[in-house]
């Protein structure tokens, strides 16, 4: 009996890299395994996840929103619903019986594209934030926005021909995607200096490459608000995205699930892409993704979102169904919780001012993170860093001592993965080296969260770790 070996499995699973769990998410549970012994002798007394959105976890210990957790209770164990008579608010109780009446038991199989009565709600969540109809029937749910983007590209992809347009720096599930079903990443950069944002040249730049290599430009894929940039595109630059599809036939792929997170959103608000190509009144194909896992929700184990499909003809919409059959359903709880997402309390209702409160204390928070830890990045020696007005993080640009970067080299890392790993090893943080989101030669980053709490303690170890590691190094 020959064992089974990496050589004997498909070739495009040995090219799929995904930093967020990679080496220093490895690590850092290594540590966090030897923080139980009491005799650890580490410089530090607990891990901080800084290097996923992942708002509910241990030791991040974002709260849950109150109203989508009783609805979900109430989901998982009807029989509850007599034992919270009068002590739960009535529209908690009056949710959770109008989607039992729909849904039944939420053991059982949904719809496959998802529950027909969730998706009617998510079509009018869209038309009341967009201001044009939406077509239940345009709406698939999906196990997190990630399947619906796994999803669409292995319908779009024809291996190592179709070309997928994504933004550097990008969140990696795309270019971990495109690895899986054989695609080709075609990186166009985002202008750091002028805040992350989008430039129509570097996009023009990468189709004419890809062109002149045989590659087919399928698609272009926009992160708005950025991961891991927190960037947040205006109206006029979407709108030349929008036209620029046009002229080169490519399906836009909008991933919208941080659309809810805004900083500053008199000055930065969000638009979606369905919104520009209806006023545009465009051709172009498109599919938009959404999320229950970021906003203030942090539902993420739930794993529930949505995808919308516009200006996609009935034929290609059956084979996405097609596709979609093949997983049977998405998880019915997380098709309850992106419910509450598109239906929260309203003013007037029972549980709209608690739920007002929690959701206020969370954007108030995570606002107050950004700007601190931005601000304080931005004063150290070597650092510079885009107060970012969306999103859940930062991406500060570090310079590195030349001694540093030929350590990296002797031990055949990247610089800013030495960085991180000394980051990680002297003060328990855990972030993201910027070669796993993709940058320029030369440059060197690292993605952090702005979820932790304690933010003051937080941001006095970074700096602390940097100015010691630029002095353990030579200095600047």
């Amino acid at each position: 009996m020959r064992p089974l070996t990496p050589d004997q499995l498909n070739p495009a699973i040995l090219k799929v890299q995904y930093a967020v769990r990679g080496e220093l998410a490895i690590k850092a549970e290594e540590l966090r395994e030897k923080l139980l012994d009491d005799k650890h002798g580490l410089p530090f007394n607990k891990v901080i996840s800084s290097n996923i959105g992942n708002p509910q976890q241990k030791g991040l210990d974002q709260p849950a929103l109150t109203f989508p957790r009783q609805v979900a209770a109430l989901m998982e164990y009807p029989p509850l619903a007599e034992l919270v008579q009068g002590k739960w608010p009535q529209d908690v109780l009056d949710r959770a019986k109008e989607l039992q009446e729909h849904i039944g038991s939420i053991g059982a199989y949904s719809h496959s594209k998802g529950v027909p009565f969730i998706r009617k709600s998510v079509a009018k969540f869209i038309e009341e934030r967009d201001g044009f109809p939406s077509d239940p029937e345009d709406i698939f749910l999906t196990a997190g926005a990630s399947a619906g983007v796994s999803l669409i590209l292995n319908t779009l992809i024809t291996p190592n021909v179709t070309g997928v347009l994504i933004p550097i720096p990008q969140y990696p599930l795309y270019t971990a995607t495109l690895a899986q079903y054989s695609g080709v990443a075609l990186p166009y950069h985002l202008s750091e200096p002028n805040g992350w944002s989008t430039s129509l040249e570097e996009i023009e730049t990468a189709v004419a490459k890809a062109e002149k290599e045989g590659i087919v430009p399928r698609a272009l894929v926009v992160i708005n608000p950025g991961n891991p940039t927190g960037a947040i595109l205006d109206k006029k630059t979407m709108a030349e995205v929008v036209r620029l599809c046009e002229k080169h036939s490519l399906v836009l792929l909008a991933d919208e699930v941080y659309q809810a997170n805004l900083h500053r959103p008199d000055t930065h608000p969000f638009h979606s892409f369905k919104q520009v190509v209806r006023e545009l009144q465009s051709p172009v194909p498109l599919f938009s993704f959404h999320s229950i896992s970021k906003g203030v929700k942090g539902e993420c184990g739930r794993r529930g979102g949505y995808f919308e499909c516009t200006n996609i003809s009935d034929e290609v919409r059956a084979l996405l169904y097609k596709m979609a059959s093949v997983t049977l359903c998405p998880p019915v709880s997380g098709q309850i919780a992106l419910d509450c997402l598109v239906r929260p309390p309203r003013p007037g209702q029972p549980s709209y001012e608690q739920y007002k409160k929690e959701t206020d204390t969370i954007h108030a928070a995570l606002r107050h993170r950004t700007q601190l830890m931005a601000q304080r990045l931005n004063s150290l020696p070597g650092v510079s860093c885009v107060d970012s007005p969306g999103a859940l993080y930062l991406y500060p640009k570090i310079e590195l001592p030349d001694k540093a970067i030929e350590e990296a080299q002797r031990q055949g890392k990247s610089p800013d993965t030495l960085y991180a790993l000394e980051l990680l090893e002297e003060t328990g943080i855990c972030v993201v080296p910027g070669s796993g989101f993709g940058q320029k030669d030369g440059e060197h980053h690292y993605r952090l969260t702005c979820l932790c709490p304690g933010v003051e303690e937080y941001v006095s170890a970074l700096e602390n770790f940097h100015k010691k590691f630029v002095a353990k190094y030579g200095g600047l």
